[in-house]
């Protein structure tokens, strides 16, 4: 009995493989502290045999790619100059591997799988949370939530988040119907229900914030690519009027205090300032990656101990910026943010200018909601985490040709203000 190559690695003919891939990828990132070595083996070896399938196609032309590894690459080089070369030198191969591990789902899965498997990996994650969680109090803030199994409210809050975001997608953007309309609202509530649960107003905003920014793009469908730049130039100058208004007139402190939080951010600004001043004693280089956050060192002790983190460990900085800038330097986080801007400018791009995208379109607000989180989470920053995975598939996807047509130039009367979206079959048919 022969099986074919295209149903593990043909985009839309491996849907089956692709959504269990994920779905098993994210229980992975999720709990690998708990399960240990075999679940990052079993991780491995979801993706890498593909290879061995069809290495031209499934690893690609890399000469396209190669500046989706220039960061990748420097937190290897960072092993010459890191203050633990051990801890960096294990963490920089992680983080490696895991970015080819995100391109080979790139170049084999196409958005419906990806989404079909996000919606299916944050529920099994979400469900053993829930199954297997506990409540934890916190001595910051005085509150107790729920943190499910993980060690943290925020990253609950952040699976939560992509069930949402990811149900919605295959709901209001792909048009899923029949078990999957079923799926994709069960994988909602419950998404909903942990999010809520796990009182994390990071996640509660940001969720907020792309699931309203996926409902303008929507609208934003019915006019023609011209209009929607023109409505976009609009949007943003409008907005940032706004975002400076309300600064001015305490709108940030209203926002926090909905949400029970101070002008601190439950001391991440103190943290962010300990983050800064370490950031200036090695400006270019930084300390090595992930050479920081090591037991026996004097700052990380103190600061542990500050913040009563009595596994000293799991702890970092809330700002990707700021604890990039520590471990790599100024060089390592211009790097990083090079590809996270490249990967929100280039999807926004083509979801601008192409009649109907709706790989750009869902893939935009995962970018958009990697983007937000970096000021207060570091999700793209480390190995064998879901961030960082969605992160590099995103990206890459950009150095793939667009499947999507482009709208024919107007007439120059521009008589043509509004262009129902069209779908995939009709375009092909044209």
């Amino acid at each position: 009995m022969q099986i074919a190559k295209s149903t593990f690695i043909r985009p839309g003919s491996n849907s089956t493989y692709g959504m269990v891939a994920v779905a098993l990828s994210f229980f992975v990132f999720a709990y690998s502290s708990r399960f240990g070595q075999p679940s990052i083996i079993a991780y491995y070896a979801l993706w890498f045999p593909l290879v061995l399938m069809d290495y031209r196609s499934v690893l690609g032309s890399y000469q396209k790619q190669l500046w989706l590894f220039a960061f990748g690459v420097f937190t290897c080089l960072s092993i010459f100059w890191s203050a633990v070369p051990s801890v960096t030198a294990r963490a920089a191969i992680q983080y490696i591997t895991h970015i080819v591990c995100a391109l080979i789902a790139m170049r084999t899965l196409d958005i419906r799988t990806l989404t079909r498997g996000g919606i299916a990996g944050a529920g099994i994650v979400l469900i053993y949370s829930i199954l297997f969680g506990y409540t934890a109090y916190d001595p910051l803030d005085g509150t107790y939530s729920f943190v499910g199994a993980f060690a943290s409210k925020n990253q609950l809050g952040f699976y939560a988040s992509l069930g949402i975001y990811f149900a919605f997608a295959a709901v209001f953007i792909l048009g899923e119907r029949r078990i999957w309309m079923v799926g994709a609202g069960i994988a909602g509530l419950l998404s909903t229900y942990c999010l809520l649960a796990s009182q994390s107003a990071t996640s509660v905003l940001t969720t907020g914030v792309v699931v309203a920014l996926g409902i303008g793009m929507r609208a934003a469908l019915f006019l023609s690519p011209r209009q929607r730049k023109r409505l976009f130039v609009v949007l943003t100058i409008t907005g940032l009027a706004v975002a400076v208004a309300g600064v001015n007139l305490g709108g940030v402190g209203a926002v926090l205090g909905a949400f029970g939080k101070d002008a601190t951010l439950t001391g991440r600004t103190y943290l962010w300032q300990q983050g800064i001043e370490t950031a200036a004693q090695h400006p270019f280089f930084g300390v090595g990656y992930q050479a920081y956050w090591v037991q026996g060192f004097s700052e990380p002790e103190r600061l542990w101990e500050e913040f009563f983190i009595e596994s000293r460990a799991g702890f970092h900085f809330h700002n990707t910026f700021i604890e990039a800038t520590v471990e790599t330097g100024l060089i390592g986080v211009s790097l990083l943010v090079a590809i996270l801007l490249t990967a929100v400018i280039g999807h926004l791009r083509r979801f601008l200018g192409d009649i109907r995208n709706d790989e750009s379109y869902i893939l935009l607000g995962v970018a958009a909601l990697l983007m937000i989180r970096a000021f207060v989470e570091i999700d793209i920053l480390n190995p064998y985490h879901v961030g960082s995975f969605l992160f590099y598939f995103t990206a890459g996807k950009l150095a793939m040709k667009t499947r999507a047509k482009r709208l024919v130039p107007l007439a120059p009367d521009d008589r043509l203000e509004f262009a129902p979206p069209v779908s995939w079959e009709q375009q092909i048919s044209r």
